[in-house]
């Protein structure tokens, strides 16, 4: 392992993170007060930077930029997301979101905040959308308080809005686009962080292929913000927050209820409208807004399947409810928005499925939980396996039950046309074996920290965790929050987090042996100043 290239990584992205941190801070100062500004964001701002500053200035070599192999740049990011989360978690902790140092707390509260706002933050960076802001949870609150999340300070649900925001497109890929001369070995990084089996270059340079795909990310981001506020069903800030959380596919919202709890049409259309093109590959949208190419935008095999896997959902659901009960109408509109929000794991809930006395009927549950699981297109935001794993995977399957009756047959497995290799097979096959293996652990695991719930709760959980969807089923439904979970279960499903939003194998590299293996060849090479680096970063091309 080359440590200073890890250390290079890790040092540029501390000093990132400073930025969005001190935006925060300054909104807070406007949208609540100067104090409670300081005291949420000033220590991790420090800390964020102090720990960019020592790791650039004693652990980085002169030729380091030049050293980026795959196996660091895999680590690098692996690492890089719990150091961000933990960052993260700190103003939801020193603000009060939660019990911490300057609420009138005893010391398992405190220690149960720290545990609350690490899954809070970790919920945000990895856009899955769970969480724990409830009346026992936060001093914000009491058992009478309408609305618990609402009910908390307006910056600090700004600061939650971002992580996920930020965490969308991945913290690396900014990176790329403001310190490429830096960090150098792009594609090696954007494979590890971007999600979905495989990253386009859209453009020569991988830096101008990250610039295109934020500029389309950005561009959606304020078009959605811009609608809400027109439709009347939003105020401003309300607007704002939702279209952070929307793009991501993440799911926060500023209200208990999410998207139910303005009962508009227009809000729940255009945020189906926003989370649908959130699940679509992003090279998809880029041929759609660059190159106008509709033609070779339509016939990307996934994007079809990804289009008839909502669309027949959406009708199976729909009947299903009629059949059970509801108005056609109303039928519709719930089907439709729960089907595009758990299917592109954003995880708004504008209805409750799980309630009580109205709960859906069992076969719409099994489809909701096999869109967790199912997710959206890979070189998207949303989550889950994705369909082309799937797709491949069914193409591998059917190739295998042919060879029974032809077993000289020579069948190559396609996609788009073009034949897929047969290591990257075995690869996609190797994934989808670790991620079963991961869930049903997991869901033993969790059995033994919630006895109390059922299969259905359970094997939900970690389905949604795994596939950073936010809501699950049983009593973890969309408007229900985790924080009855004990702090073994919390810590458990924002590993599952972290493992789902990296897509499992960058972050299990990090237990095989070889990856902490010295490399012997490597010595010498001195370190540079965080100066010297600062001035790499602005000299110009001659």
């Amino acid at each position: 392992m080359r440590t200073d290239v890890v250390a290079l990584i890790l040092g540029w992205i501390s000093l990132l993170l400073i930025i969005p941190l001190t935006f925060s801070m300054l909104m807070t100062i406007l949208l609540d007060s100067f104090e409670l500004a300081i005291q949420a964001f000033i220590l991790p701002i420090i800390l964020s930077g102090g720990l960019g500053y020592i790791l650039l200035n004693f652990f980085v070599r002169l030729d380091t930029q030049e050293r980026l192999r795959d196996k660091e740049a895999f680590s690098a990011v692996a690492l890089a997301w719990p150091v961000i989360v933990f960052f993260g978690a700190l103003p939801f902790w020193l603000s009060g979101v939660f019990h911490g140092p300057f609420t009138d707390s005893s010391f398992i509260d405190m220690s149960r905040g720290a545990v609350n706002s690490w899954f809070e933050s970790m919920s945000g960076f990895t856009t899955t959308g769970s969480t724990v802001i409830a009346w026992q949870m936060s001093p914000n609150c009491v058992s009478s308080t309408a609305d618990c999340i609402y009910a908390q300070p307006r910056g600090l649900l700004l600061w939650r809005s971002i992580t996920q925001w930020l965490g969308g497109m991945g913290i690396i890929m900014l990176g790329m686009v403001l310190f490429a001369r830096i960090l150098g070995g792009g594609m090696s990084l954007a494979r590890a962080e971007l999600t979905g089996p495989s990253l386009a270059r859209l453009r020569p340079r991988l830096q101008n292929t990250a610039m295109m795909l934020w500029g389309i990310y950005i561009g959606l981001t304020l078009l959605e913000m811009f609608l809400l506020r027109i439709s009347g069903g939003m105020d401003a800030f309300d607007s704002i927050n939702h279209a952070l959380t929307t793009m991501p596919t993440g799911g926060f919202s500023t209200r208990d209820g999410s998207i139910g709890h303005y009962d508009s049409k227009a809000v729940e259309g255009i945020v189906i409208g926003f989370m649908f093109l959130a699940g679509i590959n992003f090279s998809i949208l880029s041929f759609i807004v660059f190159d106008r190419n509709l033609k070779k935008a339509f016939s990307d095999e996934e994007a079809r399947n990804y289009i008839i896997i909502l669309v027949t959902a959406t009708i199976a659901v729909t009947l299903s409810l009629w059949f059970a009960g509801w108005a056609g109408g109303r039928a519709f509109r719930d089907a439709i928005f729960q089907i595009v929000s758990i299917g592109t794991s954003t995880g708004f809930g504008s209805a409750d499925y799980v309630a009580q006395g109205n709960a859906w009927p069992t076969f719409t549950l099994l489809i909701l939980f096999f869109l967790m699981v199912i997710g959206a297109s890979a070189g998207s935001t949303g989550g889950g396996l994705k369909v082309l794993r799937f797709n491949l995977s069914f193409k591998v399957a059917w190739r295998e039950l042919s060879r029974i009756t032809n077993p000289r047959q020579v069948k190559p497995i396609r996609m788009n046309g073009e034949v897929i290799e047969e290591d990257y097979i075995s690869l996609v096959v190797g994934l989808l074996i670790v991620w079963i293996a991961l869930f049903v652990s997991s869901t033993l695991i969790l059995a033994l920290f919630m006895p109390s719930h059922d299969v259905e709760t359970i094997a939900s959980v970690v389905a949604s965790a795994l596939g950073n969807t936010g809501p699950a089923l049983g009593a973890y439904g969309p408007s229900n929050t985790w924080a009855s979970m004990n702090s073994g279960a919390l810590i458990w499903t924002s590993l599952l987090m972290w493992l789902g939003r990296l897509e499992l194998l960058t972050v299990l590299i990090l237990l095989h042996r070889k990856t902490w293996a010295r490399d012997e060849r490597d010595s010498g090479g001195g370190g540079r100043s965080a100066r010297k680096s600062f001035r790499l970063l602005l000299k110009r091309d001659k």
